[in-house]
């Protein structure tokens, strides 16, 4: 074939894109048809975080786009046909439809109800605010979040899974001192599924997908164990994201793929990073104590993993000035911080930073420093807060997820089953790390996450060296997420094994009183 022949043989084979219709559409059209985003996901083949981002405005593409426009349009027909032919139809008298009971009722009985103003994430508001879910004035807040907490006095109609159909209006929003949407529920606007206090769903227990996973895989390589954990390492991503669908049923927020996200987190340049300081620490002590002194290298386990415990961001991230601090809240600050007067013995929370001046840190760092400023430490002056994006925060989103391979961890560690520890430790460590723009997971985009839960892996770092030190060690260095080295009768102070709570030797070595003999030790993901 000749050069134009291939030139020619192109130009056939090229096609133009299924069109979509835009994304508000293509969730009334799955919703006009009372079908949840699940549903449509396994007939796709998809998660239901891909779903959710299609319906945020991200668009598939290759054989999937034309299944799903195939759907659309299909849906678009059907919603035509049921509206013709409901005149036709008799309509029978109407029965009035039993209450839904509360969480925590049996059978709707009341007195097992849980009051829904004595939840710990409910306030009493000074004065009305507009409902997130449909704009009329509220007198609570949920989780940050203004809303009724009895559904029979929320105008919704009905809720979805990204928030209630068709509610709100942009003046009313605009009243809250929101930012004005485009025509968007402000539930949607938000970025944020909110389910209305005591309508919550309780689901059964997670299915054992991991060990289902290592099952299946081993059986089809025969048992040969490098084979298998390569095999399992390769899926992590999907496997993670999978998990994370399974943990989140249930849950009072959607988890949201693909929300807008401020300049500061988008890349400067193409291989440059964004705006966000993670304090990743990096402390080696200038000098020892006399004499010739064994160090102990630690290594702390499941530093990520326990990071996925932290308070993120459920919404949008919203901007606001001053310097206050809502602990109902949670995202990323710009603040300049105070001196710190004790870097002979313990590292800057702030990380080893070349340029003086403000910075934007996340929550996780504010918060240690706020902490470190308050009367139980004194260790430093409190930071100055400038500006902030924030959105109401749970501690809790990640919970379930969290312990659902911290089980999968501990009972790999306990059975000294190798294929499946390195397997568990893949999903926590990729998943994290392809949070932000990663070519390997384009179901979930949360950089704020992602740089959030890092911060949290070094706070908890931290820690560790104050507690190390508070014990009566002496701190030598602190590195990375998960390296500590200490002088001193260490496992009087730590439990030594393999476990989340646990640390375990990674290295020993003997200095005299110069700094300089550390060797470098930077070791993987624990």
């Amino acid at each position: 074939m000749t050069g134009f022949d291939a030139i020619d043989a192109l130009l056939a084979g090229a096609r133009q894109e299924t069109p979509l219709p835009p994304a508000a559409e293509r969730r009334t059209l799955r919703e006009g048809l009372n079908l949840s985003r699940a549903q449509l996901a396994r007939t796709l083949s998809v998660s239901t975080s891909t779903v959710g981002g299609w319906e945020s405005g991200r668009d598939p593409s290759g054989e999937v786009r034309d299944k799903y426009a195939y759907f659309l349009e299909g849906a678009r027909t059907r919603l035509a046909e049921m509206s013709a032919e409901a005149p036709l139809r008799e309509t029978p008298a109407e029965e009035p439809e039993p209450e839904e009971p509360a969480v925590g009722t049996a059978g709707g009985s009341p007195q097992l109800a849980e009051p829904a103003d004595t939840r710990d994430d409910v306030e009493v508001l000074p004065s009305p605010r507009p409902c997130v879910l449909c704009g009329r004035p509220a007198r609570h807040e949920v989780a940050g979040f203004a809303q009724h907490l009895d559904p029979a006095e929320c105008g919704t109609g009905s809720t979805g899974p990204d928030g209630p159909v068709g509610s709100g209006t942009p003046a009313a929003h605009q009243e809250s001192g929101r930012p004005a949407g485009t025509g968007r529920s402000g539930a949607a606007r938000l970025g944020v599924g909110i389910v209305a206090v005591g309508r919550r769903v309780r689901t059964a227990d997670t299915p054992d997908r991991i060990a289902a996973a290592v099952e299946a895989v081993s059986a089809a390589h025969a048992g040969h164990v490098e084979a298998a954990t390569a095999a399992l390492v390769k899926r992590a991503i999907p496997d993670a994201m999978a998990l994370l669908d399974e943990t989140r049923r249930g849950g009072r927020y959607d988890v949201v793929a693909h929300p807008w996200l401020p300049d500061i987190l988008r890349r400067q340049s193409a291989r440059g990073s964004d705006q966000v300081w993670e304090a990743r620490p990096k402390w080696t002590r200038a000098e020892l104590p006399s004499g010739r002194h064994e160090v102990t290298a630690l290594d702390i386990n499941g530093a990520y993993l326990s990071a996925l415990k932290t308070h993120l961001p459920i919404g949008q991230l919203e901007h606001s000035t001053g310097n206050a601090h809502d602990r109902r809240r949670a995202g990323l600050h710009l603040i300049t911080p105070a001196a710190w007067g004790h870097d002979p013995y313990l590292p800057n929370p702030l990380g080893s930073r070349d340029e003086p001046g403000p910075l934007w840190v996340t929550e996780p760092t504010l918060r240690l420093l706020l902490r470190l400023a308050g009367p139980k430490y004194q260790l430093c002056e409190a930071p100055e807060i400038h500006e902030s994006w924030t959105s109401g925060a749970t501690e809790s989103l990640l919970e379930k997820f969290r312990v659902a391979l911290r089980e999968a961890r501990d009972r790999a560690v306990a059975e000294d089953d190798e294929v499946t520890l390195e397997y568990v430790k893949a999903m926590y460590s990729k998943f994290v790390s392809t949070l932000g723009e990663s070519n390997f997971n384009r179901e979930l985009y949360r950089t704020d996450w992602m740089h959030l839960i890092r911060s949290q892996a070094f706070v908890n770092l931290w820690w560790k060296a104050h507690r190390a030190y508070d014990e009566g060690l002496t701190v030598v260095r602190v590195m990375g997420t998960d390296e500590l080295h200490v002088i001193g009768d260490w496992r009087a102070v730590f439990p030594e094994g393999r476990g989340v709570t646990e640390v375990k030797v990674k290295d020993t070595y003997t200095v005299g009183a110069s700094a300089s003999e550390l060797p470098g030790h930077e070791g993987p993901v624990t």
